[in-house]
């Protein structure tokens, strides 16, 4: 089977059916690619903005099962399952071979190497600079350790009348992670209290100090994401409990892997996941493209 030989499409229920079973199959792997499906899924396959969503599927030896995966939702980077170099720069080739939307990409998110692979080649097809944005690693919850003591409070879900207070620390947590707000506040805090996955850490007066969130159960994992405490509050405590309470409810719910991402630039949240039982699976990047030259 060539390497460049990747069916391409932007019908999600086309590429579940062709590549479902395949990112079933390593759950913490593939994450990212189970995760943001399921969102997507649950919208009717819209991306907010109007964008058109792509998916690749690469077929693997002698056309049987599926060696490899790729979707992309504007503006996003590319997200890739993992590549070996041939097949990284193969798919390079194809991509930019297209004026749309391949010469479009504003990144790529992978692991490691697969990451650092696809930015080469990248840069080699189109002539585009390549830059590291962000060093992440992966973690697995191995055993639950709540905080002792907790702080003050205790977690409750984020309801309709914390709209307002979560579009306002949705923004700052994108501005803290230093990525643009991809989304309309508004939606996004809607959008979260209608799924009741956002906990809030509260004072005994009824104050918000810390929220966590949690992606939808997949292949039997949950991701904790969108942990904040604004910055006047931090080094309290707050993060550590609410993230701890937000990994007790994915347990609740039914999940057999609890993940979580951090950012390798950030000693203290690394630090702090694993006092509360959180361990490294493994590390993964993502680079930013420039505008391909005339």
């Amino acid at each position: 089977m060539p390497l460049d030989d990747w069916y391409l499409t932007q019908d999600l229920g086309d590429f579940l059916a062709r590549a479902g079973l395949f990112l079933r199959s390593r759950p913490a792997t593939h994450t990212v690619q189970l995760t943001v499906t399921e969102n997507l899924r649950a919208r009717g396959g819209r991306i907010y903005g109007g964008a058109v969503p792509e998916f690749g599927v690469l077929p693997g030896d002698g056309g049987h099962g599926v060696a490899a995966a790729f979707l992309r939702t504007p503006p996003h980077p590319l997200v890739l399952t993992p590549l070996t170099g041939e097949q990284a720069d193969a798919l390079a080739g194809q991509l930019s071979a297209r004026e749309v939307p391949g010469a479009g990409l504003t990144g790529v998110n992978a692991d490691r190497d697969t990451a650092a692979a696809f930015a080469a080649a990248w840069q080699r097809r189109t002539g585009a600079a390549s830059s590291l944005g962000k060093r992440l690693r992966l973690y697995r919850l191995a055993g639950l350790t709540v905080p002792s003591p907790e702080p003050p409070g205790r977690a409750r879900t984020a309801g309709a009348a914390d709209g307002e207070l979560l579009a306002r620390w949705y923004v700052e947590f994108c501005a803290g992670v230093g990525e643009p707000a991809a989304r309309d506040p508004e939606e996004w805090a809607d959008e979260r209290v209608v799924r009741a996955d956002i906990l809030l850490w509260e004072l005994p007066d009824g104050t918000p100090v810390a929220m966590a969130g949690r992606s939808p159960l997949v292949a039997g994992q949950v991701r904790v994401n969108a942990v904040y405490t604004p910055a006047h509050l931090r080094r309290r405590g707050y993060a550590g409990a609410v993230t701890a309470e937000a990994s007790r409810a994915a347990l609740a719910a039914g999940a057999a892997e609890v993940l979580l991402f951090t950012d390798l630039a950030n000693p203290t949240s690394n630090a702090l996941y694993q006092r509360i039982g959180y361990r490294p699976v493994s590390d993964f990047a993502v680079h930013g493209f420039s505008e391909r030259p005339e």
